[in-house]
Order: C-alpha cells, then structure tokens, then sequence
C-alpha cells in the first residue's frame, strides 16, 4: 500500500496544477476599464557615459483589480533600436507575450541603457518607451536618459609626452591613468574627469593644473545617480575612486582653482626631496576621502586658499619634510564613514618606522577643526604633534583657530584655541542632504575678522574670490565671511 502513495500524489499535483491553470485562463478579467498602474509614468536615468552602460533602474507593474490579467504584449517601443534594454519578470529581451499578473499582484522591470557616441559636447537626451497591452488598451511607461560623450580612456593609460587635455569633453579614466617621468599633463580651466571605481592618477612626471574661479577644474567619482533618492549622491559619498599618487620622481606639481572630491585615498606623496617643490596648491578642494585626505612624507609643498576637508582618517599627515598652509581651512566633519578614533584632523610628525626626518611647518591664518573634541591635554584635540627630540621639529602656528586646549608660547602667535566648533553654513546630514559648506556663517563666527593683515594683504581674495580687505579685518580660514542672503 506503502508504495501506491508516492504515484498516487505525484498524480492528484499534476492533476490539481491542471485544473489550477485551466481555471485561471478562465478567470482572465476581459474588461478593458480594468487598468494596469504603475510605479512611476517616466524612469528618468541620470547622465550615461557614451559606450559604458548605465546603473539598473525598476519599476513596478501592479494589477490592482481583484481578478488576474493577461498583458498580451510588453514591448520597447524602439524594438532596442534606442539603447535601452529591459527585463522583465526576470526574462530579458525587447518583446514579450501573455505576460499573467494575478489579481492585487506585482511584476518587476528592469531597465537600464547604453548611449552611443554622437561627437557633441553637450548631453544628449535618449528615450524609449515600454508599451503596454491588456485587452484592447494601451499604456506606456516612458524610459529617458542624458547621454554625454567622453574621452574614454581605458586599459591603463600611459602618458610618455608632454600633453594637454582639454576642457571640450570630459575624461572617464576607467583604470588607471600614469604620468610618466619627465612628462607633464597641462589640464586646462573647466576640465572635468570622472574617475571609475578604484581607479587612480599615478605621477611619476609634473601635473600642471591652472583652473579658474569661473572653469575649476574638476575630478570626481563616475557615478552620477543617487544612493538615496533625491537626497544622497554618489558623488557626496567618499571612496568612488582610487587616489592621486605622487611618486618621488615628481616635483614642481601645481593645483589652482582644482576640486578633487570623493576618492579613497585624496593625495598622497611618496618620500621626496625637499630641494625643490612637491606641489604648490593655491584656491583649491579636497575633500570627502574614505581614509587619508592629503599624505605627505619628506616634501616639500606650499598651499594656500584651500579647503582640505572630510575624511575616515586624517585630513593632512605630515610626516618630515617643508610645509606651508596659509589661509587654509583643514576640517574633519566626515559622518557617511566612521571616523578613524586614532587619527586626529591635523599630525605633523618627525619620525615614523623607527626613523627620523627634520621637519618644518608654517601654518598662517589657518582654521583646524573637526568633529572630535579638544581633548583633556594641551595642544591635542584634532591636532596631533609626534616629535623626535633628535632632529629638527620646527613648527609656527600664526592667528590661527585650532580645536584643542592651549595657550601662546614661541610656536603659537594670537592663535584661538577653543573646544567649541566654529559655526559653519552646512555642516551634512540628512536635513542638508549631505552637503557641507565651511564658510563662517555669522560675523561672531570664531576667527571671523581674526586674522593676521599682513600676510592676508598677500592673499586679498578669499576661494571664491571675495575681496579680505575691505574692512581691513580679514578672517581666519580659507574664506571671507559674507553675509548669507535669505
């Protein structure tokens, strides 16, 4: 009897899958009033790269009625002529036919796009649309996308020559791109580059990158869509891309007007020379780097009106070597990763593995600030100092603002040592979607009005080149406080 029960189930599911189907067939709903919805009427894709295919985007077929449907057709409009590609229900092609949705049930479609070269600097917009067919009645989902054309470079990109790029169209660097040494990349105003996951600059030659207050310069993450919708982009999330490196062939680098945001790892400087410049960086943004923001061992670099800002770990390490900050706001508010407990927003260091190197740093009418606290020890807080009494430690901090207790001695001239924040006009967060703005936001801002004429007499203009002197009371940090219009 035993060996009758396995056949004789085996038969009553088959039968009963049978009768099922047979009966669902026969409960299509045949009234052409009953609709399909739908999750959105457009599925809009942000900027696709030419070539390189899009994020995938959804969206969801509902049947709200209280009897299954029988879509007899989904279609691309385009019939795939356009770029677009959909899946549905978890089946990929152009066209599909008696698609069931069952009575207050929901079916998936995945849409994502490739745009084809069209030799115009401007985005193009791409459409598409999906028909729709349930008895009789048409509906449509529109697909649209801005497509912009790019030089692509691909495959791991060595420049052996002298080159300039251009600002005509904007550069993906898909892996990586190197400067050889004894060559240099002249980048010119308005240029942009988006930089592909991990990807890297890898300096061995000189960057010479002359932006403006009006065309910066730019080099972000490739990803232009959203993590959070409408609230949270990818490009305000850190470690999209790999880093800038500058190995220890390279010297005489210069940065103006220059943005660099949203990599892992910011600028890093292998051990150099001090004999002539690594860099010179003037009017300037890093910021918003997974781990360190700006590494520099043994070198020999000048920055001036910049903004070094946001990073897991340190803002600026300065292990050895000849630094100048002036009029420069160094902050660490970084929120979209844990910040690293061990690596305060500033560390000036002579010594590192065991050995040691001569060290000399000047910071002038600087702001150094962070989230963490001024600590319980002088000159701590988001400062860190890491001296070797055997060699060289030679440090000024002038009319600047630092976040750690202290009083003057001959390595800090009119500083403001406070355990409270300086107020800013954005500081992140969901309210602010993410964005930060580190310019004072009121006149009784700490170091407002604070800083030292004579050396801003040099620098008139602040980043955005508001002028300092008006009043002949400049302030502290990399901008001038403007009063915010309502």
């Amino acid at each position: 009897m035993k060996r009758l029960i396995a056949p004789i189930l085996i038969i009553f599911v088959i039968a009963l899958q049978f009768v099922s189907c047979e009966g669902l067939d026969e409960n299509y709903a045949t009234n052409p009033n009953l609709k399909l919805s739908f999750s959105a009427d457009t599925l809009s894709f942000d900027t696709v790269f030419t070539d390189i295919g899009s994020a995938t985007h959804s969206f969801m077929i509902y049947n709200h009625n209280d009897k299954p449907l029988l879509i007899s057709n989904i279609l691309l409009a385009s019939g795939g002529e356009s770029g677009f590609r959909i899946n549905v229900d978890g089946r990929k092609g152009n066209s599909f036919n008696d698609i069931r949705i069952g009575a207050n049930d929901s079916l998936y479609v995945l849409a994502e796009v490739t745009v084809n070269p069209n030799k115009e600097n401007g985005p193009l917009l791409v459409s598409d649309s999906v028909l729709f067919n349930v008895n009789g009645i048409k509906q449509v989902v529109r697909l649209e996308a801005y497509g912009q054309d790019v030089n692509l470079l691909k495959g791991g990109i060595t420049l052996l020559h002298d080159t300039t790029f251009n600002a005509e169209k904007p550069y993906l660097i898909y892996d990586s791109l190197v400067i050889a040494q004894g060559a240099t990349l002249h980048i010119a105003p308005g240029s942009v580059f988006y930089m592909h996951n991990k990807a890297n600059i890898i300096n061995y030659g000189t960057i010479v990158a002359n932006g403006s207050l009006e065309s910066p310069i730019i080099i972000r993450g490739d990803r232009l869509d959203f993590i959070l919708n409408d609230v949270l982009p990818y490009d305000r999330t850190p470690s999209q891309w790999g880093g800038i490196y500058f190995r220890k062939e390279s010297f005489n680098n210069e940065m103006n007007y220059m943005i660099v945001r949203n990599g892992n790892t910011g600028l890093t400087f292998e051990p150099s020379s001090t004999e002539q410049p690594k860099l010179k960086m003037h009017n300037s943004q890093i910021t918003n780097m997974g781990k360190n923001l700006l590494s520099a061992f043994n070198c020999h670099i000048e920055i001036d009106n910049s903004e070094l800002s946001n990073a897991g770990e340190g803002v600026a390490n300065l292990i050895g070597g000849k630094y100048s900050f002036i009029h420069c706001t160094i902050v660490n508010y970084m929120a979209l990763t844990p910040r690293n407990g061990s690596y305060p927003c500033l560390t000036i260091s002579n010594n590192a593995n065991n050995q040691t190197f001569p060290l000399e740093a000047t910071f002038a009418n600087c702001v150094i600030d962070g989230s963490f606290s001024s600590g319980k020890t002088d000159f701590q807080g988001e400062m860190l100092l890491s001296i070797n009494e055997s060699t060289t430690f030679n440090y000024l901090f002038n009319h600047c603002v630092i976040k750690s207790k202290g009083s003057a001695n001959e390595h800090y001239t009119d500083v403001i040592f406070t355990d409270v924040s300086p107020s800013y006009r954005l500081t992140g967060g969901e309210k602010n979607k993410y964005c930060f703005d580190f310019r004072p936001d009121s006149a009784t801002t700490i170091g407002v009005g604070k800083a030292d004429l004579a050396i801003s007499k040099s620098y008139p203009t602040d980043r955005y080149g508001v002028n300092r002197l008006t009043n002949n009371t400049p302030s502290i940090g990399a901008y001038e406080f403007v009063e915010q219009k309502k």
